[in-house]
């Protein structure tokens, strides 16, 4: 008996191939459409005419470039013009770690802060408030902190001075 039976289904336990590619070695048949091509279906400007994908007009114009003025609106692989790709803002990484560091060892909490901050504004992150609230906590904490050592340091003072020796 062979595998897989006439009509039936193929090996489960081989790999399957993507949808629209052929398994290595094998050219796609003719009259198929080719995966590598690029068709347009929004009419964004680019490559239609059986060109790969990036390739120049024969008129020497750039693709997406209005007859007119020269000047392109839609460049290949942007897609249609006034619609970009979502906006998904991410956390910053050091708001949330500045956050826990000032329950943790606050002084660390005080230089990611800063460092948070940073980059909250240079790279258009989220978590402002992370970063603040660790800044503010790390501050308050190491303040506690070093009052808590002075109050040791004055008890210790105190009680070897008032001990005083016997001999």
């Amino acid at each position: 008996m062979t595998y897989p039976p006439p009509g039936g289904s193929p090996d489960p336990y081989q790999p399957q191939q993507p949808y629209g590619q052929q398994p290595y070695g094998q050219q796609p048949t003719s009259g198929a459409p080719d995966p590598y091509q690029y068709s347009d279906p929004y009419g964004t400007g680019a490559p239609s005419s059986g060109q790969p994908y990036g390739a120049t007009p024969s008129s020497g114009q750039p693709y997406g470039a209005t007859p007119s003025s020269g000047q392109p609106y839609a460049q290949p692989g942007y897609g249609t013009p006034g619609y970009g790709a979502p906006y998904n803002p991410t956390t910053n990484v050091m708001a949330i770690l500045a956050l826990v560091f000032a329950f943790v060892f606050a002084p660390v909490a005080i230089v990611l802060g800063h460092m948070a901050k940073k980059q909250i504004r240079e790279r258009g992150e989220q978590g402002e408030g992370l970063a603040t609230a660790g800044l503010v906590l790390g501050y308050i904490f190491t303040g506690i902190m070093a009052l808590v050592c002075v109050f040791y340091i004055v008890v210790i003072v105190a009680a070897v001075g008032s001990s005083g020796s016997s001999y």
